[in-house]
């Protein structure tokens, strides 16, 4: 069962089920109180539910491999190495395709049809007894190759963003570490499928992911003399928390989280000069590229915040004198501005500061100055809290109640999985027009 429980850390299950996992991990372990508290969201697991299922996928989702390209590849060169590549994986890729390459004497990255190509002369004194027909099919397919390891490589990128802006880097984690003790991977567990609720078509704020049943896993922790601090530190890595390691174990979260920083302002950086985004009012246009955009604006978002608390938890808040990364808004959709607007709210005003304060990639490579006097004005001129607001300190956590996950299509809610499957089937709610309106109405 603990294997089990493991492997959600990497999936994408439902805290109902979670908790349904945790209780039969615990069983007698548990005070009624405690149990009574886990039963709130067991009550609603698969196991219980009479629909049995949900339409919510259970996984994130992973970048399609090179499975297709490097068996037509085999298929065509019969290449004589026993060597078994994995097409999911990218160098194992990039080493498949320099070993074809060199077959049919390319080299890589010698793409242009025109002047990269051997005539018929060059192919001679190659070796390469081949016609132009079969020359040329070999050669598109390596220049496919190569292009399909790029592809695979951002998109790689971007799902390892997606994890991260959801529950930081505990799908890291290695299974001796999780397992080491019980109290701290039933906190974990359940906390990261909080984390990685799916966001709702609403004005009205998401749901924060510490609710009262992550409270109650998390004080059986503090009151645990075994708790892995260390291993929940991977996603949960609040002040209090990041208090339990050693120097060496918090210098090293502080490397890696900086690490992350660099990488996502990288893409930020990409998606911003690739799209005309309107940096006033951050409401998405046509054209942009939104869903790449707000993955890695929340991973960037999620990794400030965890480089932020290890700088206080280490007593170096004094850095931020010199260098404090802002905040990095999300693009929204004009019609939750609209009904934003026609309920009587008004612009968020971390929009105003998202727009004076300077573009993290351009404080990366220093050709901007951006500090913690410079976003606190920014913060107050906008009616901010810059401490409370999250821009210049840690965010402050409280407990919210336990509210069921629902089942969403394209983030709204609908009340069954089996009405969300039709739904999602027929393309409601996705911003596109349905494949067929008449059955709805009948």
């Amino acid at each position: 069962m603990m294997e089990q429980l493991y492997q959600t850390i990497k999936q994408r299950r439902r805290p109902e089920d979670i908790a349904q996992m945790i209780l039969e991990i615990q069983g007698d372990n548990l005070a009624a109180k405690e149990r009574k508290v886990l039963d709130k969201a067991a009550s609603g697991s698969i196991k219980k539910s009479i629909w049995g299922y949900s339409s919510m996928a259970m996984y994130f989702a992973e970048p399609i491999g090179a499975k297709k390209q490097m068996e037509k590849a085999i298929e065509l060169f019969k290449p004589e190495t026993k060597v078994l590549y994995d097409p999911n994986n990218a160098e194992s890729i990039r080493a498949f395709i320099a070993a074809v390459s060199s077959i049919l004497k390319k080299e890589e990255g010698a793409n242009n049809f025109l002047s990269d190509r051997m005539n018929k002369e060059a192919r001679k004194e190659s070796g390469l007894d081949l016609s132009k027909r079969a020359y040329n099919k070999r050669w598109r397919l390596l220049k496919r190759l190569e292009n399909k390891l790029l592809k695979f490589i951002r998109e790689n990128r971007n799902a390892e963003f997606q994890k991260i802006a959801k529950h930081g880097i505990i799908h890291r984690l290695d299974y001796n570490t999780f397992a080491s003790d019980t109290d701290s991977a039933c906190f974990i567990a359940y906390y990261t499928s909080r984390c990685n609720l799916r966001s709702e078509f609403t004005i009205y704020g998401q749901q924060r992911a510490f609710d009262e049943i992550s409270e109650m896993l998390y004080n059986r922790c503090i009151n645990n003399q075994n708790t892995n601090w260390w291993a929940i530190s991977h996603v949960y890595p609040a002040i209090e928390v990041l208090k339990n390691l050693s120097d060496e174990q918090k210098g090293i979260l502080l490397g890696e989280w900086t690490s992350i920083l660099k990488d996502i302002s990288t893409l930020l950086e990409e998606v911003w000069n690739s799209n005309q985004i309107n940096r006033n009012s951050m409401v998405v246009r046509k054209g942009n590229d939104s869903t790449t955009w707000n993955n890695t604006a929340g991973a960037w978002n999620k990794s400030r915040d965890n480089w932020m608390n290890l700088i206080y938890a280490m007593g170096m808040d004094d850095i931020l004198d010199t260098i404090c990364f802002g905040k990095v808004l999300r693009l929204m959709a004009g019609d939750v501005v609209y009904w934003h607007i026609r309920t009587g709210g008004k612009l968020d005003p971390n929009t105003d500061v998202w727009n004076s304060v300077p573009l993290p990639w351009e404080v990366f490579e220093g050709k901007t100055v951006c500090n913690r006097k410079i976003i606190s004005d920014s913060c107050k001129k906008a009616g901010l809290n810059p401490k409370k607001s999250g821009w210049i300190a840690p965010r402050e956590h409280k407990a919210v109640p336990f509210s069921p996950t629902p089942e969403l299509v394209h983030g709204v809610t609908v009340s069954n999985p089996f009405l969300a499957d039709i739904l999602k089937k027929e393309g409601w709610f996705s911003g596109k027009p349905a494949k067929n309106k008449k059955w709805f109405w009948n």
